[in-house]
């Protein structure tokens, strides 16, 4: 059973613009039946260029309704150049988060928004180009440029996070090292220049756990309250850190993995290399 919030739970049973538009300005279609989402949406535009009434169609899950139907509330009103504006993790905040594993649902909600923008001033009904844009995910037919876009937008630096937020590699596992070879390139580019070097140097108990408030601060805190979470330091005892999860990250099942996998490895990689990081001790 999914941990929905209440208002998803209200746009699933009271979804909002459900139904076509006769002459819409745009249309944009995204997903396929055989990949279990398929999502229509439609705009029309006021005389001065405002989406005047938008509409969709829909087959998917619960998140998939709510997430188009929240974006239908969303860009009403809105110009086009603010509708482009609206990024996935908008949809999933205005909703109040959605399941990591459902934020794919988000992320179609903003494809089909931008393919009817597309549709309306090309007159073309895809986005795509084959082009220097392989496929990489043949499973669910994503390719490089949406992984690339998809992982860029939200911060993802794992597999699995990209396989939450589109669903590549989450049928056949085929393209899992392909996808691994894009983020792998991302972070290259992306580089350290945002973010401390390793300290090497021996340092003070004060400036440590100055640095590690500032790390959870930057790096740790901002991913975590994107799915509801946050994080508290409770102690630093030489290079162990106690920390306690809050929101939904309190209790969670997957607590342990979100641990080691995120808040220890961003503290290794720009605090120490020999910290180990603990929950709080009852």
């Amino acid at each position: 059973m999914w941990d929905y919030t209440d208002k998803v739970l209200d746009h699933f049973h009271n979804p909002r613009n459900v139904g076509r538009i006769e002459n819409p300005d745009g249309v944009g279609r995204v997903g396929a039946l055989a990949c279990g989402d398929a999502l229509t949406l439609m705009f029309k535009l006021d005389g001065n260029g405002r989406i005047a009434d938008v509409k969709f169609q829909t087959f998917g899950c619960a998140s998939a309704i709510a997430s188009s139907s929240a974006l239908t509330e969303m860009i009403k009103g809105m110009t086009l150049e603010e509708a482009q504006k609206v990024t996935n993790q908008d949809i999933a905040d205005y909703l109040g988060g959605l399941p990591e594993q459902k934020m794919h649902c988000s992320v179609m909600g903003r494809e089909a928004l931008e393919a009817a923008i597309h549709n309306y001033k090309t007159g073309e009904t895809s986005v795509r180009t084959v082009d220097d844009d392989p496929v990489v995910c043949t499973c669910f037919d994503v390719r490089e440029s949406e992984i690339v876009k998809v992982a860029t937008e939200n911060g993802l630096t794992t597999v699995e996070q990209v396989t939450n937020y589109c669903k590549a590699g989450g049928a056949c596992g085929k393209c899992r090292s392909d996808i691994q070879a894009i983020l792998n390139r991302i972070a290259e580019k992306k580089g350290p220049a945002d973010a401390p070097a390793p300290q090497n140097r021996p340092m003070t108990q004060l400036k440590k756990i100055k640095l590690i408030e500032e790390v959870i601060d930057r790096d740790i805190r901002p991913a975590l309250k994107r799915d509801g979470g946050d994080l508290e330091l409770v102690d630093v005892r030489g290079d162990e850190v106690e920390v306690a999860f809050r929101g939904m990250c309190a209790g969670c099942a997957s607590a342990h993995i979100t641990r080691t996998n995120l808040v220890q490895a961003k503290l290794r990689e720009f605090v120490s290399p020999a910290i180990t990081v603990v929950e709080e001790r009852h």
